[in-house]
């Protein structure tokens, strides 16, 4: 395999926070390399979210890698917003208080960051971008090969 076709192997992420339906600035991640399936982790690259909750900094991987992994530190981002969720929370407390009542919901969620990284592991192929979207709340999360 060339340099060349190499150079052209990339990976791009962005994210939304589901819980406001709006892009998660701020958001830390690294992007770390390796090759073949037992083959140790290499840091090989870290960005932050801009406005749009996207990365468009992160390198071209190297020659021979087989996986990537994306570690978002997405704990303190949302300690960093809690207050404007929260806000957000109290105008909509009637409407919450109902579903919750519907459901049979727990009427108190942990205070706390439920999860405070994500890492997300995939397999790759020379020659191809990967967008790796990340959907995202307080209390789960969901990813997805975007295009």
């Amino acid at each position: 395999m060339s340099s060349e076709t190499a150079a052209r192997t990339s990976v791009s992420t962005h994210i939304l926070d589901t819980s406001v339906g709006r892009p998660a600035e701020g958001v830390a991640l690294t992007l770390s390399v390796r090759s073949g399936s037992d083959g140790a982790w290499a840091a090989h690259g870290a960005s932050t979210t801009d406005a749009d909750g996207r990365c468009k900094d992160l390198p071209a991987l190297p020659e021979g890698t087989t996986h990537v992994r994306l570690d978002f530190a997405v704990e303190e981002y949302f300690v960093s917003n809690q207050h404007r969720v929260s806000s957000q929370h109290r105008a909509d407390h009637k409407a919450t208080q109902q579903a919750e009542e519907q459901q049979d919901a727990p009427r108190v969620r942990d205070s706390g960051v439920f999860f405070p990284e994500v890492a997300i592991t995939f397999a790759v192929v020379p020659g191809e971008h990967y967008h790796v979207p990340l959907l995202l709340n307080p209390f789960g999360y969901s990813v997805y090969r975007g295009s």
